[in-house]
Protein backbone atom coordinates (compact mmCIF):
# COMPACT_ATOMS: atom_id res chain seq x y z
CA UNK A 1 0.00 0.00 0.00
CA UNK A 2 1.16 3.14 -0.44
CA UNK A 3 -1.35 5.26 1.66
CA UNK A 4 0.75 7.23 4.61
CA UNK A 5 -1.60 8.56 7.01
CA UNK A 6 1.39 11.87 7.42
CA UNK A 7 -0.50 13.68 4.47
CA UNK A 8 -3.71 13.71 6.69
CA UNK A 9 -2.49 14.47 9.67
CA UNK A 10 -4.47 16.40 11.87
CA UNK A 11 -7.22 17.29 9.52
CA UNK A 12 -10.90 17.55 10.36
CA UNK A 13 -11.56 13.57 10.20
CA UNK A 14 -8.73 13.18 12.70
CA UNK A 15 -10.53 15.42 15.18
CA UNK A 16 -13.67 13.19 14.65
CA UNK A 17 -12.15 9.94 15.25
CA UNK A 18 -9.40 11.12 17.93
CA UNK A 19 -12.15 13.09 19.88
CA UNK A 20 -14.17 9.91 19.62
CA UNK A 21 -11.41 7.86 20.85
CA UNK A 22 -10.83 10.28 23.73
CA UNK A 23 -14.28 9.96 24.84
CA UNK A 24 -14.37 6.22 24.53
CA UNK A 25 -11.35 5.42 26.31
CA UNK A 26 -12.02 7.54 29.43
CA UNK A 27 -15.31 5.56 29.56
CA UNK A 28 -14.30 2.56 29.45
CA UNK A 29 -11.12 3.46 31.78
CA UNK A 30 -13.58 4.60 34.25
CA UNK A 31 -14.02 0.65 34.75
CA UNK A 32 -11.69 -0.99 36.69
CA UNK A 33 -11.38 -4.49 35.03
CA UNK A 34 -9.23 -4.79 32.65
CA UNK A 35 -9.21 -4.08 28.93
CA UNK A 36 -7.77 -5.33 25.89
CA UNK A 37 -6.94 -2.69 22.89
CA UNK A 38 -6.92 -3.80 19.22
CA UNK A 39 -5.42 -1.04 17.23
CA UNK A 40 -6.08 -2.70 13.21
CA UNK A 41 -4.24 -0.20 11.28
CA UNK A 42 -2.14 2.19 13.47
CA UNK A 43 -0.21 3.95 11.26
CA UNK A 44 3.78 5.78 12.96
CA UNK A 45 1.78 6.35 16.23
CA UNK A 46 2.20 10.32 15.67
CA UNK A 47 3.31 12.77 13.08
CA UNK A 48 5.37 15.69 12.18
CA UNK A 49 3.32 18.40 10.41
CA UNK A 50 5.81 20.32 9.71
CA UNK A 51 7.16 17.23 7.77
CA UNK A 52 7.53 17.67 4.11
CA UNK A 53 4.27 14.51 3.77
CA UNK A 54 2.27 16.58 5.68
CA UNK A 55 3.18 20.25 4.03
CA UNK A 56 2.74 18.62 1.11
CA UNK A 57 -1.30 18.76 1.48
CA UNK A 58 -1.82 20.98 4.26
CA UNK A 59 -4.84 19.52 5.64
CA UNK A 60 -4.07 20.10 9.35
CA UNK A 61 -4.47 23.95 8.57
CA UNK A 62 -8.45 23.16 8.52
CA UNK A 63 -8.37 20.82 11.27
CA UNK A 64 -6.27 21.07 14.80
CA UNK A 65 -4.86 24.25 13.83
CA UNK A 66 -8.74 25.91 13.45
CA UNK A 67 -9.38 23.53 16.62
CA UNK A 68 -7.09 24.78 18.79
CA UNK A 69 -6.91 28.48 17.59
CA UNK A 70 -11.45 28.33 18.63
CA UNK A 71 -12.10 29.70 21.48
CA UNK A 72 -15.62 28.36 21.49
CA UNK A 73 -14.65 24.50 21.10
CA UNK A 74 -17.14 22.23 23.37
CA UNK A 75 -15.17 20.50 26.04
CA UNK A 76 -15.66 16.95 24.03
CA UNK A 77 -12.42 18.26 22.39
CA UNK A 78 -10.60 19.19 25.73
CA UNK A 79 -8.55 15.61 26.27
CA UNK A 80 -7.50 15.85 22.42
CA UNK A 81 -6.39 19.48 22.99
CA UNK A 82 -4.72 18.61 26.12
CA UNK A 83 -2.51 15.80 24.28
CA UNK A 84 -1.74 18.25 21.57
CA UNK A 85 -0.46 20.63 23.98
CA UNK A 86 1.30 18.15 25.71
CA UNK A 87 3.47 16.82 22.56
CA UNK A 88 3.91 20.47 21.67
CA UNK A 89 5.53 21.80 25.03
CA UNK A 90 7.34 24.67 23.48
CA UNK A 91 3.56 26.29 22.21
CA UNK A 92 2.39 26.00 18.50
CA UNK A 93 0.79 22.97 16.83
CA UNK A 94 3.65 20.89 15.13
CA UNK A 95 3.23 17.22 16.21
CA UNK A 96 0.05 15.83 16.41
CA UNK A 97 -0.61 12.32 18.30
CA UNK A 98 -2.27 9.74 16.02
CA UNK A 99 -4.65 6.87 17.86
CA UNK A 100 -1.85 4.39 19.38
CA UNK A 101 -0.79 7.68 21.38
CA UNK A 102 -3.98 8.36 22.89
CA UNK A 103 -4.28 4.91 23.71
CA UNK A 104 -1.37 4.17 25.07
CA UNK A 105 -1.12 7.47 27.33
CA UNK A 106 -4.98 6.14 28.33
CA UNK A 107 -3.46 2.72 29.50
CA UNK A 108 -3.43 1.59 33.22
CA UNK A 109 -1.65 -1.28 34.52
CA UNK A 110 -4.32 -3.63 33.85
CA UNK A 111 -4.84 -3.33 30.82
CA UNK A 112 -2.62 -4.22 27.33
CA UNK A 113 -2.74 -2.60 23.90
CA UNK A 114 -1.83 -4.26 20.47
CA UNK A 115 -1.29 -1.93 17.70
CA UNK A 116 -0.96 -3.46 14.48
CA UNK A 117 1.01 -1.64 10.94
CA UNK A 118 1.83 -3.52 8.10
CA UNK A 119 4.28 -0.87 6.39
CA UNK A 120 7.43 -1.27 7.31
CA UNK A 121 9.16 2.24 7.94
CA UNK A 122 5.70 3.69 9.77
CA UNK A 123 5.70 0.35 11.93
CA UNK A 124 9.54 1.32 13.31
CA UNK A 125 8.20 4.29 13.71
CA UNK A 126 5.00 3.35 15.53
CA UNK A 127 7.67 0.67 17.85
CA UNK A 128 9.60 3.57 18.74
CA UNK A 129 6.32 5.90 19.82
CA UNK A 130 5.45 2.80 21.99
CA UNK A 131 8.39 1.90 23.19
CA UNK A 132 8.34 3.22 26.89
CA UNK A 133 4.96 1.83 27.46
CA UNK A 134 5.36 -1.66 28.58
CA UNK A 135 1.75 -2.36 28.27
CA UNK A 136 1.80 -1.74 24.71
CA UNK A 137 3.41 -3.74 21.59
CA UNK A 138 3.66 -2.38 18.07
CA UNK A 139 3.30 -5.60 15.59
CA UNK A 140 3.87 -6.30 11.78
CA UNK A 141 0.86 -8.12 11.38
CA UNK A 142 -2.47 -7.88 9.22
CA UNK A 143 -4.89 -6.17 11.91
CA UNK A 144 -7.98 -7.57 10.53
CA UNK A 145 -6.88 -11.00 11.42
CA UNK A 146 -5.17 -10.23 14.56
CA UNK A 147 -8.06 -8.20 16.73
CA UNK A 148 -9.99 -11.39 15.51
CA UNK A 149 -7.31 -13.65 17.04
CA UNK A 150 -6.31 -11.65 19.47
CA UNK A 151 -9.91 -10.72 21.05
CA UNK A 152 -10.11 -12.26 24.17
CA UNK A 153 -13.42 -14.47 24.64
CA UNK A 154 -14.27 -13.36 27.82
CA UNK A 155 -13.22 -9.89 29.51
CA UNK A 156 -13.41 -6.10 28.48
CA UNK A 157 -12.42 -5.52 24.32
CA UNK A 158 -12.03 -2.13 22.45
CA UNK A 159 -11.25 -2.90 18.77
CA UNK A 160 -10.15 0.29 16.25
CA UNK A 161 -10.92 -0.16 12.72
CA UNK A 162 -9.53 2.76 10.31
CA UNK A 163 -8.01 0.76 7.07
CA UNK A 164 -6.52 3.09 4.19
CA UNK A 165 -9.65 2.04 1.93
CA UNK A 166 -6.76 1.65 -0.70
CA UNK A 167 -8.41 -1.75 -1.52
CA UNK A 168 -11.65 -2.86 -3.41
CA UNK A 169 -12.66 -5.24 0.00
CA UNK A 170 -11.78 -2.97 2.45
CA UNK A 171 -15.13 -2.45 3.20
CA UNK A 172 -15.50 -6.63 3.21
CA UNK A 173 -12.66 -7.39 5.28
CA UNK A 174 -13.69 -4.60 8.14
CA UNK A 175 -17.11 -6.35 8.01
CA UNK A 176 -15.39 -9.90 8.35
CA UNK A 177 -13.51 -8.51 11.26
CA UNK A 178 -16.45 -6.97 12.84
CA UNK A 179 -18.24 -10.38 12.68
CA UNK A 180 -15.48 -11.94 14.25
CA UNK A 181 -14.60 -10.14 17.15
CA UNK A 182 -18.21 -9.81 18.35
CA UNK A 183 -18.58 -13.55 17.97
CA UNK A 184 -15.73 -13.91 20.06
CA UNK A 185 -16.61 -11.53 22.52
CA UNK A 186 -20.13 -10.09 22.20
CA UNK A 187 -20.14 -7.03 24.52
CA UNK A 188 -16.99 -6.12 22.45
CA UNK A 189 -16.97 -2.39 21.81
CA UNK A 190 -15.68 -1.93 18.06
CA UNK A 191 -15.37 1.44 16.83
CA UNK A 192 -14.85 1.73 12.79
CA UNK A 193 -13.75 4.71 10.64
CA UNK A 194 -15.15 5.12 7.32
CA UNK A 195 -15.06 7.95 4.43
CA UNK A 196 -18.49 9.59 2.99
CA UNK A 197 -18.20 9.55 -0.87
CA UNK A 198 -21.41 8.54 -1.46
CA UNK A 199 -24.61 7.35 0.51
CA UNK A 200 -25.08 4.12 -1.26
CA UNK A 201 -21.57 2.96 0.04
CA UNK A 202 -22.15 3.85 3.24
CA UNK A 203 -25.74 2.57 3.01
CA UNK A 204 -24.44 -0.99 1.89
CA UNK A 205 -21.78 -1.75 5.07
CA UNK A 206 -24.32 -0.54 7.01
CA UNK A 207 -26.63 -3.09 5.47
CA UNK A 208 -23.70 -5.89 5.51
CA UNK A 209 -22.91 -5.79 9.12
CA UNK A 210 -26.90 -5.74 10.25
CA UNK A 211 -27.22 -8.93 10.65
CA UNK A 212 -24.22 -9.73 13.42
CA UNK A 213 -24.20 -5.75 14.78
CA UNK A 214 -27.81 -4.73 15.04
CA UNK A 215 -27.62 -2.01 17.23
CA UNK A 216 -24.86 0.28 16.78
CA UNK A 217 -24.35 3.85 17.33
CA UNK A 218 -23.56 5.69 14.10
CA UNK A 219 -21.80 9.15 13.77
CA UNK A 220 -21.39 11.40 10.37
CA UNK A 221 -20.09 14.26 9.56
CA UNK A 222 -21.01 15.64 6.38
CA UNK A 223 -18.50 18.72 5.18
CA UNK A 224 -20.40 18.73 2.11
CA UNK A 225 -23.23 17.23 0.46
CA UNK A 226 -22.74 13.82 -0.80
CA UNK A 227 -23.39 14.75 -4.51
CA UNK A 228 -19.30 13.26 -5.63
CA UNK A 229 -18.43 10.38 -5.41
CA UNK A 230 -15.02 10.56 -6.13
CA UNK A 231 -14.34 13.00 -3.22
CA UNK A 232 -14.07 12.26 0.45
CA UNK A 233 -17.39 14.85 1.20
CA UNK A 234 -17.56 14.10 5.04
CA UNK A 235 -16.72 10.86 7.68
CA UNK A 236 -18.49 8.62 9.88
CA UNK A 237 -18.25 5.92 12.84
CA UNK A 238 -20.22 3.02 13.47
CA UNK A 239 -19.36 1.52 16.86
CA UNK A 240 -20.88 -1.53 18.14
CA UNK A 241 -21.50 -1.52 22.19
CA UNK A 242 -20.60 1.60 23.04
CA UNK A 243 -19.86 3.34 26.17
CA UNK A 244 -23.35 4.34 27.86
CA UNK A 245 -23.90 8.23 27.55
CA UNK A 246 -21.35 8.66 24.34
CA UNK A 247 -24.01 10.08 22.06
CA UNK A 248 -24.08 13.36 23.35
CA UNK A 249 -20.87 14.71 23.29
CA UNK A 250 -20.46 12.58 20.06
CA UNK A 251 -22.62 14.64 18.59
CA UNK A 252 -21.34 17.94 19.87
CA UNK A 253 -17.99 16.82 17.84
CA UNK A 254 -19.60 16.12 14.79
CA UNK A 255 -21.56 18.98 15.05
CA UNK A 256 -18.62 21.39 15.68
CA UNK A 257 -16.72 19.67 13.05
CA UNK A 258 -19.76 20.22 10.49
CA UNK A 259 -20.12 23.65 11.19
CA UNK A 260 -17.17 25.36 11.62
CA UNK A 261 -14.99 23.48 9.30
CA UNK A 262 -18.02 22.52 6.58
CA UNK A 263 -19.36 24.00 3.32
CA UNK A 264 -22.69 25.42 3.60
CA UNK A 265 -24.41 22.06 2.77
CA UNK A 266 -22.14 20.55 5.75
CA UNK A 267 -24.57 18.57 8.41
CA UNK A 268 -23.99 15.96 11.09
CA UNK A 269 -26.11 13.50 12.61
CA UNK A 270 -25.60 11.09 15.49
CA UNK A 271 -28.39 7.79 15.46
CA UNK A 272 -28.85 4.52 15.73
CA UNK A 273 -29.97 1.67 13.72
CA UNK A 274 -32.92 -0.67 14.71
CA UNK A 275 -32.34 -3.45 17.27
Amino acid sequence: MNYRHAFHAGNFADLVKHAALTLTLDALMAEPSPLTVIDTHAGAGGYDLEGELARRTGEAAQGIFRLMEAGDAPPAFDRLKAAVRQGNPGGGVRFYPGSPSLIAAALRKQDRYIACELREDDQALLAQTLARHARASAVKADGFATAVRESPAAGRVFVLIDPPFEKGDDYQQIARAMEGVLRRNRPACVSIWLPLKDLETFDAFLRSVEPFAPNLLVAETRLKPLTDPMKMNGCALVIANPPHALAEPLATVCGWVAGRLGEAGGKARVWRTAA
